[in-house]
């Protein structure tokens, strides 16, 4: 039986973005489904402030729908997701860059609902938490200014990370394209940047959410590295890899690569929607 691929997004994205690869997917024969985690997709805030003419003063006080939710609740939304695909025969859950975070503690909960869990340039946390491993080295290349230059709020203030993807700052826009598709057009840049929401969640997990060898190392897994990540790079792609392959020998990730950003793989999805179905076989 053909198994149902269940998507889960990165930080400041949704399911919208995942709908060339599934295109690309049902081309090839494919079912899929992408999921918005609590607060995102139609369940997004959209201040009037972050319209044209922005107010930004009111854009960083503004509340947002997004506060207060918790890694535990992603996890929550994607079980759920899981348990309905599960009725129809096999899953495999596929998580891009922050959704890692998600796909490790579902992984962690219920490896029962899961076939093979695929990572795409995504946090699988094995020896750190998430937010602990931007301290090391091979994070050291990664430029923290860039989102902080795009930050409209305080998040202490507001309860929830809120960036201005709507700036017209030179600057900042070349930063965000630098980090996210520097292999892109500035036409795609631009088009991908317009889907991403303003707000995110605080919770990314901590050394608590790690991988679990006795739930999570039971699940076939793949690392799908992107050669071209500037956000999560290769290195640390690869320090995640040898930590799980370290913590279940027995059960090691099968790895393939793809010449991309962080991003292009989304953007120009056919190479990637190849490798997934390759997988299914």
């Amino acid at each position: 039986m053909s198994p149902t691929f269940v998507l889960v997004h990165g930080a400041f994205a949704n399911s919208f973005s995942f709908a060339p690869l599934q295109a690309e997917l049902a081309l090839l024969g494919h079912r899929s489904a992408a999921v918005d985690l609590p607060g995102h997709g139609f369940a997004a805030t959209y201040p009037a402030a972050y319209q044209a003419p922005q107010d930004l003063a009111g854009l960083a006080t503004a509340p947002g729908s997004i506060k207060g939710v918790t890694l535990a609740d992603n996890a929550a939304r994607v079980i759920a997701a899981l348990e309905r695909a599960k009725e129809h025969g096999p899953v495999i859950l596929v998580g891009h860059s922050r959704g890692g975070a998600t796909l490790t503690a579902v992984g962690n909960a219920r490896p029962d609902l899961i076939d093979r869990i695929v990572y795409v340039s995504a946090w699988a946390p094995v020896d750190l938490g998430v937010g602990e491993y931007y301290a090391e080295p091979e994070m050291a290349s990664v430029d923290a200014g860039v989102l902080a230059g795009v930050l409209a709020a305080d998040p202490a203030a507001v309860g929830l990370l809120r960036a201005n993807f709507r700036t017209a700052d030179p600057a900042a826009l070349a930063g965000l394209k630098e980090a996210f598709l520097a292999d892109g057009t500035d036409d795609e840049f631009f088009t991908f940047l317009n889907t991403f929401q303003p707000d995110e969640n605080l919770d990314a997990g901590t050394s608590a959410d790690r991988v679990q060898a006795a739930t999570w190392g039971t699940i076939p897994r793949t690392y799908v590295r992107l050669s071209g990540d500037t956000s999560i790079p290769v290195v640390m792609q690869d320090r995640m890899i040898r930590e799980a392959d370290a913590l279940t020998p027995d059960n090691r990730y099968d790895v393939h690569t793809l010449e991309s950003s962080h991003l292009l793989w989304l953007v120009r999805p056919r190479p990637a929607a190849e490798l997934l179905a390759g997988l299914a076989g």
